[in-house]
């Protein structure tokens, strides 16, 4: 009965309409190298699809499971710092570093999302948040790891024992990888029977239960593969800046996650490399221009949320009708 329930047929738009955007995104990023081969540009368009990586873990549970993390930035700062500590260590292989990494994030949204998820609503906000804000006021006590003075790396991790990485234009396209297979992987999982589980939990949370199905392990298991894929983005994160430090793992952070899920489109993983993509670009443009470059963005998304409801993606789907 659940199964069939659950595959019900549904009415969706041709398969051009549902792959052209996102196709189109990724062969921009694609291009960039061969048309601004300069370093700035690839470390520019570097973070920002960084940021998408964590914006797309983010959306997994808020566009589709309706879990308001405050507290997500944690994840992005434990796998920068599993990969820092663990080359202030003398393990600088990225085959290590990168699964200690994702290891870690998932262990740690595993223990905090089995209590987090027990709540829903505000509650389940703030004790993200408070968990986010554990995770910031540790790093800031690691003393022999820099404190809030952070962590510096030499040089980036090695791969197959080979500084391969540390050519910029190498190094962004193996983000520019990873952010792909980031999204296949999640397009995957949201549309098989999980996703439709998640989903359905997020729509009617009573009717999955009287089908047989527990939301609460969807949902933690939705929760360790994004804080998993989250500290994957933290570990090319430090191996970007040669750096580490707690303000990774601010609230503030979380907050401009959330915005970038917004403001390109929650609940359709392509809107949140788009929105984390220009959010950030907006952001250096501004921060060119003014000192008090917050006071200008700001008021933005907030346009950007009223009348692009639904995102930048939804707002690009209508308009091409």
């Amino acid at each position: 009965m659940a199964d069939t329930a659950l595959a019900a047929p549904t009415a969706s738009p041709p398969l051009w309409r549902r792959w052209w955007l996102p196709a189109l995104v990724f062969l921009a990023l694609a291009v960039v190298p061969l048309i601004w081969p300069e370093r700035f540009v690839l470390g520019l368009v570097s973070r920002a699809m960084i940021m998408g990586i964590a914006a797309l873990s983010l959306d997994l549970i808020l566009g589709y499971g309706a879990m308001v993390s405050f507290g997500h930035a944690a994840f992005l700062g434990l796998g920068a710092y599993a990969v820092a500590i663990l080359f202030e260590h003398g393990i600088v292989e990225a085959g290590i570093a990168f699964p200690v990494a994702i290891l870690v994030g998932a262990t740690f949204a595993l223990v905090t999302g089995a209590i987090s998820l027990k709540t829903r609503g505000v509650y389940f906000i703030m004790i993200t948040l408070a968990f986010g804000q554990m995770a910031f006021f540790t790093a800031t006590s690691l003393s022999a790891y820099g404190g809030d003075d952070g962590l510096r790396m030499f040089h980036r991790s090695e791969l197959f024992g080979t500084r391969i990485l540390a050519n910029e234009a190498t190094f962004y396209f193996v983000v520019l990888g990873t952010l792909l297979g980031c999204y296949l992987l999640l397009k995957a999982i949201v549309a098989s029977r999980f996703g439709r589980v998640l989903r359905g939990a997020k729509e009617n949370e009573r009717r999955m239960r009287a089908l047989g199905f527990d939301p609460f392990r969807y949902r933690l298991a939705a929760y360790v593969i994004s804080g998993a894929i989250c500290a994957l983005a933290g570990a090319l994160f430090a191996n970007l800046g040669l750096f580490v430090a707690p303000a990774y793992m601010t609230w503030q952070r979380s907050g401009e996650f959330i915005a970038m899920v917004v403001a390109g489109g929650m609940g359709t993983l392509h809107g949140a490399i788009i929105g984390a993509i220009g959010i950030t670009l907006i952001e250096e443009w501004l921060a060119e221009l003014t000192q008090h470059w917050k006071a200008i963005f700001g008021p933005l998304v907030v346009l950007v949320a009223i009348f692009a409801r639904g995102g930048i993606v939804r707002l690009i789907d209508r308009g091409g009708r």
